[in-house]
């Protein structure tokens, strides 16, 4: 926070303990650290007299020539669930550090890079969008192929509206500061997996991949195609829907669509692979209809015991991610691979009945 009396600093941290009990969990988790845990912050954005840092977390090898997993939360404030979830797994593996051979072991030839709260302000204020008004999720210089749905697709008509686009020649500082820790995860690595942890309308949990501004697949589809495969034949009875965030709706500016697209660089190089965890709302909502006359509730589980079954329902999926990452040279394509997978992708995702 800002340099202020003792009182002024005490009302401050009542306010947030009310206003933005997720950046006090974080401090708290984060004091309790292994050692050999590093801890960032990347930035601190200033709005009605605090100081709101933007923390990047690293566990394991970050040696260059190793493959990387990066868990992120809270692109839109209002869906706190998705820095929940990722402030959850954090505190999880730090106390599995003290004691699992395996998790220290595989650590030595991965790293794990958590960016739990990247929109603070929108946080602080309850808000999708960032200080600006901008929806970081809209902001990247891309545009969609076809027309996107009127508003949610992306507009530049207000920022007084859902899912403003911002300035088109200049991404937010949050989305700045992303892209910069991406792109250093990804040079050097031979794999990089990516988990944005979000909250959307729907009753099931859909893992998606780009891309969001074209219905065409990706050329880059190969390894998401195997890693579903993997996925499947690991955890055959899971509850996720797995597919392209165009099946679901296309939007301009989506940032892991640009990032995909900048970090990718064909024909050989598709090893960056950006994910969105979107987790059903409609389930919350359905339980407590009441939820919906809050902006809160229409994102977030807002019953403990709801929230608990949320913070622990995703653990296989993470570890999953790490072990996938751990293990990419039995599970990863050969080029010779890529046309049978490609085939496989567009007979179940992008067919035309």
């Amino acid at each position: 926070m800002l340099d202020k009396t003792k009182s002024e600093s005490t009302e401050n941290t009542r306010e947030l303990k009310k206003r933005f009990p997720e950046l006090i969990e974080l401090e708290r988790i984060l004091r309790q650290a292994p050692d050999t845990t590093q801890i960032k912050v990347l930035q601190k954005l200033e709005y009605q007299g605090f100081e709101l840092p933007i923390y990047r977390v690293d566990i394991g090898n970050l040696s260059p020539g190793l493959p990387r997993l990066i868990v992120i939360g809270g692109v839109h404030g209002v869906e706190k669930i998705g820095s929940r979830v990722a402030i959850a797994l954090l505190g999880t593996w730090f106390n599995r550090l003290t004691w699992e051979k395996s998790l220290l072991d595989s650590l030595q030839h991965m790293s794990i890079t958590f960016l739990p709260i990247v929109n603070p302000i929108g946080m602080l204020k309850n808000t999708r969008a960032n200080g600006n008004g901008v929806d970081l999720m809209r902001n990247a210089p891309i545009e969609a192929d076809e027309k996107v749905p009127f508003l949610l697709g992306g507009h530049r008509i207000t920022n007084r509206l859902s899912w403003y686009r911002g300035d088109a020649d200049k991404m937010e500082d949050e989305n700045e500061i992303l892209f910069e820790q991406v792109e250093s995860l990804c040079a050097n690595s031979p794999l990089v997996i990516s988990l944005d942890c979000h909250s959307g309308f729907g009753f099931r949990d859909r893992i998606w991949f780009p891309y969001a501004y074209r219905r065409r697949p990706l050329k880059g589809i190969a390894p998401i195609m195997a890693l579903k495969l993997l996925w499947d034949n690991s955890y055959p009875n899971h509850h996720y829907v797995f597919e392209p965030q165009s099946n679901h709706y296309m939007t301009h500016g989506d940032f892991w669509d640009y990032s995909y697209k900048s970090f990718n660089r064909p024909p050989e190089n598709h090893n960056f692979i950006p994910l969105t965890l979107e987790m059903g709302s409609w389930n919350w909502v359905k339980k407590k209809p009441s939820q919906l006359f809050s902006v809160e509730g229409m994102f977030n589980p807002m019953v403990a015991h709801r929230q608990q079954r949320t913070l622990r329902r995703h653990l296989p999926l993470f570890d999953f991610f790490r072990h996938a990452i751990y293990s990419y040279k039995n599970w990863f394509p050969t080029q010779e691979q890529f046309a049978q997978l490609r085939q496989m992708a567009d007979s179940l995702w992008y067919r035309e009945d």
